[in-house]
C-alpha cells in the first residue's frame, strides 16, 4: 500500500513539473522577451512641429595661398542641410547633408533654452558636433570637428532657415548668375610678337571654362532631348543641364563646380546623396543621352582676370 502511494505522489509531482515547463517553454519566454523589447523601442515623440529640413550657409575660415605664396585666411561658404526626423524625451535623430556627404546624427533638445546639441557618429574625419539655437524657424549656432587636424576648417558657424523641399521640374538657373567654372582652370600657352623688334615670345595664361546661355533654355526635366539639340553644345553646358535634373530632386553635390552653380539659386535644397530612384523615366533617358555627348564634347575656355 505504501509503495502504491509513493508511486502516485511521484507521478503527480512529475505531471505538475511537466505542466509548468510547458506553460513556460523557451519559445514562449523568447516570444515574451521580443514583445517586451518591441514595447520598449516605441518611445513617444515630442515637438513634431520642429521636424523638417533646415538649410543655409556653413561658414568656416580656411587657409589660402596668394599669388606670391603668402598664406592668409578667408571665409569659405558651403550650403548645408540639417534634417530633423524624430524627437523623443531623451534623443533627437536626423541627418546632416553637406558637399555630398550625408551623416546621421543623434543628440538632445533642451526645451528651456530651445537649443540642440547634435553629434555625428565620429567614425568619419569630417564628423563633429552641432550646437544650435532655435529662433522661430531658424537654427543658428556652430559646428566643431571631433578631429581638429583632419579638416581645413575645424570650427564653422551656420545660420539655417526651415524650408519645405518639393521637387519642381520648372526650376532653372538664374539668368543673371555667373556661368564660369572657377574650380577647374587650365593653363594655355599664348604667343605675342613685339611690333618694334619683331621678336615672338610666349607666356602662360590661366583660363576657366565658361557655359553658354543654352543652360537657361534647355530643361531635361520637362522636354525630351534630341541629338540635334546637343551636338553643338559645350561640355560644361551639358554637364549643367544634366546636373540640374539631380539638383531639382535635392541631390547634394560633391563636386564644387556643380555646387557653385546651383547654390546661386534660392530653390536648391540638398536633401540626399542619392536620388537616382526619384528620376522620372524621361529624365533617366535624357541623362543617358547627355552622358553620351559629354564624353566627347569640348569646352570653351576664356580668361577672366581672376
Amino acid at each position: 500500500m505504501m509503495k502504491t502511494f509513493n508511486l502516485f505522489v511521484i507521478f503527480t509531482v512529475s505531471i505538475m513539473i511537466w505542466s509548468c515547463k510547458k506553460e513556460n517553454s523557451p519559445s514562449d519566454a523568447k516570444k515574451d522577451s521580443i514583445v517586451a523589447k518591441k514595447d520598449t523601442l516605441v518611445e513617444p515623440e515630442f515637438h513634431k512641429e520642429l521636424y523638417g529640413i533646415y538649410t543655409g550657409d556653413f561658414i568656416g575660415k580656411e587657409k589660402m595661398s596668394g599669388e606670391e605664396g603668402e598664406m592668409y585666411e578667408e571665409n569659405v561658404y558651403k550650403k548645408i542641410s540639417l534634417k530633423i526626423n524624430r524627437i523623443t524625451k531623451d534623443s533627437v535623430f536626423g541627418q546632416s547633408i553637406v558637399s555630398g556627404n550625408q551623416r546621421a546624427f543623434r543628440g538632445i533638445f533642451n526645451e528651456n533654452s530651445k537649443s540642440f546639441i547634435l553629434d555625428e557618429p565620429g567614425n568619419d574625419k569630417t564628423d563633429g558636433r552641432f550646437e544650435v539655437n532655435l529662433k522661430e524657424d531658424s537654427l543658428i549656432g556652430k559646428w566643431a570637428a571631433f578631429n581638429k587636424t583632419a579638416v581645413k576648417a575645424p570650427n564653422k558657424s551656420l545660420k539655417l532657415i526651415k524650408k519645405n523641399f518639393a521637387y519642381n521640374p520648372n526650376f532653372m538657373l538664374n539668368e543673371d548668375r555667373d556661368l564660369i567654372d572657377w574650380s577647374n582652370s587650365k593653363e594655355f600657352v599664348e604667343k605675342y610678337t613685339n611690333e618694334e623688334t619683331g621678336e615672338t615670345n610666349s607666356y602662360t595664361l590661366e583660363k576657366n571654362r565658361v557655359a553658354s546661355d543654352a543652360v537657361f533654355k534647355i530643361n531635361a526635366s520637362k522636354q525630351k532631348l534630341t541629338e540635334k539639340e546637343l551636338k553643338n553644345l559645350r561640355k560644361l553646358d551639358m554637364e549643367i543641364i544634366k546636373n540640374a535634373v539631380f539638383a531639382r530632386h535635392g541631390y547634394s553635390f560633391k563636386k564644387e563646380t556643380y555646387r557653385f552653380f546651383f547654390e546661386q539659386t534660392d530653390w536648391y535644397i540638398p536633401v540626399s546623396n542619392n536620388v537616382d530612384n526619384e528620376l522620372s523615366p524621361m529624365e533617366k533617358e535624357n541623362v543617358a543621352l547627355l552622358n553620351r555627348f559629354i564624353k566627347y564634347a569640348e569646352d570653351k575656355y576664356d580668361y577672366f582676370g581672376r
